[in-house]
């Protein structure tokens, strides 16, 4: 088989994660121990995140002709991806999280939505909580007032309840 046919399955793989997905970032893994690179992937794996090791020319191959073709200025040295199709923020919030912790890991850039983002970007992206918290604030700010309106609606039908039996 020829050096051609061999990889074109990878790219197809590699391809397909692009298709659909919210966002991606590529990081460089080198000087992680296999407890941290464990513990790293059962973090995505668990958010849902797509993350493997691939060749530099694969995903250039791959992201040829989309949004995730911006990300050619990072692939250099061996560069490790995630990939989220729901959560936007995921890879790069857990990506940077666990650096924190293991310095050796070093976020290149990634795209989320469509727009490139460069390291300091993508750390920056990180602190935006997820969906799922920025939800549970919002209703928790809109559940404070209308439980304020309450009391005060029920404070006047005490008042004018008392004032009439006087």
């Amino acid at each position: 088989m020829a050096k051609v046919e061999l990889k074109q399955p990878v790219v197809a793989e590699i391809a397909e994660l692009f298709d659909g997905a919210a966002s991606a970032v590529v990081v460089d893994y080198r000087g992680l121990t296999v407890e941290q690179d464990t513990a790293l992937r059962k973090q995505l794996r668990e958010a849902g995140v797509t993350y493997k090791v691939y060749k530099n020319t694969m995903i250039r191959f791959a992201a040829k002709g989309t949004a995730f073709e911006a990300l050619e200025p990072n692939l250099e040295g061996p560069t490790a991806l995630a990939v989220s199709k729901t959560d936007a923020t995921a890879p790069a919030r857990i990506l940077a999280n666990f650096a924190k912790t293991a310095d050796k890991l070093e976020l290149k850039g990634g795209v989320v939505e469509g727009t490139y983002y460069d390291a300091k970007a993508i750390n920056v992206i990180a602190s935006i909580p997820s969906r799922e918290v920025l939800l549970g604030r919002l209703l928790g700010s809109m559940q404070s007032p209308i439980a304020n309106f309450a009391r005060v609606i029920n404070q006047i039908a005490e008042k004018n309840g008392s004032s009439a039996e006087a």
